[in-house]
């Protein structure tokens, strides 16, 4: 059997006035079978400040309710509200089912088109400024990627990859840009002093922040046991070498992502992170990166792989210079010329 629930008078009154704005937060109940006010309060500050000194105590965490809060922004139709669906986890299930049968109801006599958005909560978190402020942030997220799109992504990215190297200064994306921890920031500028020569970061996903792992002595045989198998890292490595008689010592950048190991989201983070931290490092700590790699796993890194990404060997080679060679088959045969004897006749 459905119930057909309507407005009180009271109620379809008050609600006309509230949409003209004189309104901050109304309340409605439904009491023997009829939707009436349950409460209202008037706008004291901007609607953000209002919302959980205004909404939270009106909340019963024993009984559900539909909660209309009205923000600041304005459309077409005048004021844009919010529509809160209350429904605690202490409430009795037929009141819960009654709830939600009832919402569409409340929505039409209010006027659907002054709705901006709307929420569901089953306890104050869900329902709260931050609450909201997080509904907010996963609605305008990217949709998560099907299987066949990750794919295409993948293919898509290594294609980029094969025609713009790591040091390209093209980019067709500004990137991300979490900040460095203070720790991380301290080993930058012992590294720009040569006090150490070597740094690991990683981001912190949570947080959204990069932090400083360890700063470690290290030597290139060391640099294999540096790198973990099962998450990226960024390394900064003073590489110390001879190269024509000269020693140098160059700072290298290495990125390692060790396959498909780690999570979809650490890819996207550290790949999009990783040309800002290098932005920062180079106009900030004042340090030349002499060569940006990436690797899969730290096995790859040998004293003769590093010298090779320094010291790339030159291709081109200068050929000596050959005279060209006539066209073959257009001069024909060979003719010997006879020389002339004393009396001007041929010999």
């Amino acid at each position: 059997m459905f119930l057909v629930l309507v407005a009180t008078a009271e109620l379809r009154e008050f609600l006309a006035r509230a949409r003209c704005g004189a309104v901050r937060l109304v309340k409605v109940l439904i009491r023997n079978e009829q939707l009436v006010l349950g409460g209202y309060r008037e706008p004291s500050q901007s609607w953000d400040h209002d919302f959980d000194h205004f909404l939270l105590p009106l909340l019963d965490p024993q009984e559900p309710c539909y909660i209309l809060y009205r923000l600041d922004s304005q459309n077409a139709q005048g004021y844009e509200w919010l529509f809160i669906s209350w429904s605690p986890d202490q409430s009795p299930v037929r009141q819960k089912m009654l709830y939600a049968a009832t919402r569409a109801t409340v929505k039409k006599e209010f006027g659907g088109g002054h709705i901006k958005d709307e929420i569901f909560g089953t306890v104050e978190e869900d329902v709260c400024l931050q609450g909201y402020l997080r509904h907010v942030s996963s609605c305008s997220a990217p949709a998560p990627l099907t299987a066949a799109e990750q794919e295409l992504q993948r293919i898509k990215t290594n294609e980029a990859k094969t025609e713009i190297s790591i040091e390209s200064k093209h980019q067709t994306m500004q990137g991300l840009a979490f900040p460095l921890q203070s720790p991380a920031q301290q080993a930058l500028q012992l590294l720009t002093q040569r006090r150490i020569n070597y740094i690991q970061l990683r981001l912190d996903t949570e947080k959204e922040t990069i932090e400083l792992v360890h700063t470690s002595p290290t030597e290139v045989s060391d640099l294999p046991r540096r790198v973990p198998t099962d998450t990226p890292r960024y390394h900064f490595f003073v590489y110390k070498h001879h190269h024509e008689g000269t020693f140098l010592e160059a700072l290298v950048f290495i990125y390692s992502m060790p396959g498909y190991s780690c999570s979809i989201k650490e890819r996207m983070l550290y790949s999009s992170c990783k040309s800002r931290l290098l932005d920062e490092v180079e106009r900030d700590y004042h340090l030349q990166i002499a060569k940006k790699i990436e690797i899969g796993s730290g096995e790859e890194l040998t004293e003769q792989f590093l010298y090779e990404e320094v010291h790339p060997k030159q291709h081109a080679l200068k050929q000596a210079f050959a005279r060209p060679r006539g066209p073959a088959g257009k001069r024909g045969n060979k003719r010997l010329i006879r020389g002339s004897g004393d009396n001007g006749e041929e010999s």
